[in-house]
């Protein structure tokens, strides 16, 4: 596991963009993982800008989301298919029948369920990008006795309600489900990119990438995984700073 303490924000977003865009550079068909939420915006933004510069195409690329509200629509302001086409997928290249999100309103989820992951199947991913919940949750895929290997419906706990409530006119219209790629499709990827940023993130950073292996802290199980990365900005990674931080090209 190789982790980067960043000073600025800006410095984290710019370096992540960078590993984005060095992937599809190296390999124009690369099959990226993407996520949403506060915590990409930024790096999307810095990988628009460099797509405008011209240093970048994404013709040939594939997405897959990690997950979808159950019951928005995709013109919903607020669903994961609306952010990612707000936040990147308009502003780039990539094909539209190329990028993939579950559907929030298959009639049979668990139908849905299974063809994400048949997807997911065909093409190995070559980087995730992740986020991580205040729980410990990555995907969706929230704390528990027992954690689903692939895609599958989740009732998001109280605290990723609360958390999400701030996107929404109230909690009431917080959709309390999602389909979510199951944490074995997760550590499928050849890569794997976790991005955390705040202080209030940062005792979970520290239960996440030091504490034990368990299903209580879904984004632990990322400790048996032979290539992440990670990157933090000052306020999550301030209880990282007794351990040796590998240092990584700057980019």
């Amino acid at each position: 596991m190789k982790i980067r303490l960043f000073d600025t924000r800006e410095e984290l977003d710019q370096y992540a963009a960078g590993l984005f865009v060095d992937l599809v550079n190296a390999k124009p068909d690369a099959v990226l993982g993407l996520a949403t939420g506060s915590t990409p915006i930024g790096i999307y933004e810095k990988i628009v800008k460099r797509y405008n510069n011209g240093q970048v195409t994404f013709k040939h690329a594939t997405t897959y989301n990690l997950d979808e509200y159950v019951g928005l629509p995709r013109e919903n302001e607020q669903s994961y298919a609306y952010f990612m086409n707000h936040h990147l997928f308009h502003h780039i290249d990539i094909p539209s029948e190329r990028t993939y999100l579950p559907n929030g309103l298959a009639a049979d989820p668990a139908a849905e369920c299974a063809r994400y992951d048949e997807m997911l199947l065909s093409r190995q991913v070559d980087m995730q990008l992740l986020g991580l919940g205040h729980n410990g949750h990555i995907g969706f895929n929230e704390p528990d006795r027992e954690l689903h290997a692939g895609t599958h419906i989740v009732d998001l706990q109280k605290e990723t309600l609360e958390a999400n409530a701030r996107f929404f006119a109230s909690m009431d219209d917080v959709p309390k489900q999602a389909i979510t790629m199951g944490v074995g499709s997760i550590l499928k990827a050849k890569s794997i990119l976790l991005v955390v940023k705040g202080a209030d993130k940062a005792e979970i950073v520290k239960r996440a990438l030091q504490g034990p292996i368990t299903t209580e802290v879904p984004a632990s199980l990322l400790q048996t995984h032979a290539n992440v990365i990670v990157l933090l900005d000052q306020e999550a990674g301030r209880l990282m700073k007794d351990v040796q931080i590998p240092s990584l090209a700057n980019r």
